[in-house]
């Protein structure tokens, strides 16, 4: 039946045409943003886990800065340990010089002394973001080693602790006057020595006490290095954990390319047609006319 009041094909046409133009708006708002679950609305739960895990992807990147800060942190006191070694043995190649018979020691006395100033400017200068490890450190100073997410969904940092005090080679940095103290820690034995007025058997307590220093030095230095080499370990594992996030976002949120441009060309090929049926249907109504002639 014909009719000038209900065009049934041409409601018809319409609603496929509708249906052709929502998905096509669909398909290009999925290829101008490159996402396919862009908002809740597209998938809930997709949509719920990519924001999760960007918001872990952000801290981890967070963490990840302040763990640089931390083995900065480390490998200033690591190398200030290192150069303070490296010094203590010049000193013990000293003292055996002062035990050979007729040497002078008030000369050794002399390097000793200029040596003992080395390490003191070491000790001074180990310091990174107003923290010196080798100088009177805290007892609970800790660095950032990562950042975990359990399973009940609370996050938390973790971090590694380093006792800088017990560990501390000089006294306390003075910042005011941009020296050590040389009355407490690992090297104070070793800052005392003088062997203006010596004896042989005093030169032989100097040689123990610097054994004794070289012994407790290379201890701390054991312990840096392995806390460096766990920092270092962790930024590696970071930056891997965030490679992998950003791929397992990208699989669940991510449009394909080649299927969406392959889906556009077919609607848009859809759209034309759909366009020239609600054109004819439109015309069955303008035929009618004809009958009125």
């Amino acid at each position: 039946m014909s009719s000038i009041l209900t065009n049934t094909s041409a409601l018809s046409a319409l609603q496929t045409l509708r249906s052709i133009n929502s998905s096509m708006e669909t398909t290009q708002d999925r290829i101008s943003s490159g996402m396919r679950v862009g908002a809740a609305k597209d998938n809930a739960a997709y949509w719920s886990i990519a924001t999760t895990m960007r918001s872990d992807n952000a801290a981890l990147s967070a963490v990840q800065d302040a763990m640089g800060l931390g083995a900065a942190k480390v490998d200033v006191a690591y190398g200030g340990v290192e150069a303070a070694i490296d010094v203590v043995k010049e000193i013990k190649a000293k003292l055996v010089t002062a035990t050979e018979q007729g040497v002078d020691k008030t000369k050794v006395q002399e390097e000793i002394t200029q040596l003992q100033d080395q390490l003191k400017s070491i000790g001074a200068s180990a310091s990174f973001n107003g923290e010196n490890w080798l100088a009177g450190g805290a007892s609970d100073a800790t660095v950032v080693t990562g950042f975990v997410r359990d399973t009940g969904g609370t996050v938390k940092v973790t971090t590694a602790s380093y006792d800088a005090e017990s560990n501390s080679l000089f006294g306390a940095y003075d910042s005011s006057t941009g020296e050590v103290g040389t009355t407490d820690g690992i090297l104070k034995d070793v800052l005392a020595i003088d062997l203006s007025s010596a004896s042989d058997s005093d030169v032989a307590g100097f040689l123990d006490n610097v054994e004794t220093a070289l012994t407790d030095m290379e201890k701390v230095g054991s312990t840096l290095g392995s806390l460096s080499k766990r920092i270092s370990l962790q930024e590696d594992f970071a930056q891997k954990l965030s490679d992998a996030i950003d791929k397992g976002v990208g699989r669940l949120v991510d449009a394909d390319m080649n299927e969406e441009s392959t889906r556009l060309k077919a609607l848009q090929t859809q759209q034309q047609l759909a366009i020239q049926s609600l054109s004819i249907a439109n015309s069955n109504s303008q035929n009618i006319l004809s009958l009125f002639r």
